[in-house]
């Protein structure tokens, strides 16, 4: 029924619809403060009904054959952002498995070490030995068992989300003192793993700045730096060129204005998506490309609602 109705609402060639999935993370074990995330056992089982109800191809090639009006019936790509070292260690061998080409779009900047610092406030909170932490104009918070740890961590992560970056960084590094606990250096990728990463079967390197800024905050200047930047400091590593691009965050207008997609598009990149709802076309913004992954674990569920983002395209508007 899934395919069937896949192939009704997305026909080959000029009318065709790529439909782009988007993951970040894939973690090797169901997390307990986080069990909705996405893990190896369910990938591996998302995976298999994404092979079974579409042709998947390169994010590269199906650019260039939506361009040619060469889309086959039922085309998706597969995206991942940021950078995670899991996406190498947990997500390719899963990939390889099913015969799935990929995308990985990198923030170049959090290389060797670094981390983003949503990661680096959860895991303070996670890792904490403490009962419950104090951490003075952000809150009181008990950590007795997951779904406080968990209540914790999305509480502050809403209260230093929209603070100047410099200020956000101080605050994940007080709290994790206050917290006790040393935050990890291996969640992203390392150079070598991202050489690594280059030369797996089907995974293509992208672009996704160097910090990855709202840029829609930043100074025009400062955009121009963050994207030339990233890409450079991939293309320096990996030693071939880079043409794929990811807006951070990735909402239309609220993320990233017109500004930024001619820029992209003046820097020399062949495509770049975005995080709004929906599967693209022939005539579409190629430098605003959508992208959606359902949340479902039910495979009905999960089938239906990629049916459905298939007609979604006029539900949230591009710039």
């Amino acid at each position: 029924m899934i395919r069937a109705g896949l192939k009704f609402l997305s026909k080959c060639g000029p009318q065709a619809r790529l439909s782009i999935l988007i993951w970040h993370r894939v973690l090797p074990a169901l997390d307990p403060m986080f069990p909705g995330e996405l893990h190896a056992a369910r990938f591996d089982t998302t995976l298999a009904w994404i092979r079974h109800w579409f042709n998947v191809l390169p994010l590269s090639e199906a650019v260039q054959r939506m361009l040619d009006g060469r889309l086959p019936e039922r085309a998706a790509a597969i995206s991942f952002d940021d950078g995670y070292a899991d996406n190498l260690t947990v997500a390719a061998p899963l990939l390889a498995k099913h015969g799935l080409p990929a995308t990985v779009f990198i923030a170049a900047g959090y290389l060797d070490g670094g981390r983003m610092w949503n990661d680096g406030l959860i895991e303070a909170v996670r890792r904490s030995p403490l009962a419950a932490i104090d951490v003075g104009e952000y809150g009181r918070y008990t950590l007795e068992d997951w779904p406080a740890r968990t209540r914790a961590a999305l509480a502050l992560i809403d209260k230093i989300k929209y603070l100047e970056p410099i200020q956000r960084e101080r605050a994940v590094f007080d709290i994790a003192c206050v917290a006790k606990v040393e935050l990890p250096n291996d969640l992203m990728l390392s150079s070598a793993q991202v050489r690594e990463l280059h030369r797996s079967q089907g995974v293509t390197l992208g672009a996704h700045t160097i910090t990855h800024p709202i840029l829609a905050r930043i100074s025009d200047s400062s955009a121009h730096a963050e994207i030339a930047g990233g890409r450079q400091a991939l293309q320096s590593l990996i030693d071939a060129p880079v043409d794929l691009f990811a807006y951070p965050n990735g909402k239309p207008g609220q993320d990233y204005t017109r500004k930024h997609v001619d820029l992209v598009r003046e820097l020399g990149f062949t495509a770049a998506v975005s995080t709004a709802w929906g599967a693209s076309r022939s005539g579409d913004d190629y430098f605003q490309l959508r992208r959606f992954t359902p949340w479902d674990n039910d495979r009905l569920r999960f089938g239906l609602r990629m049916m459905r983002n298939l007609t979604a395209s006029a539900q949230q508007s591009l710039v």
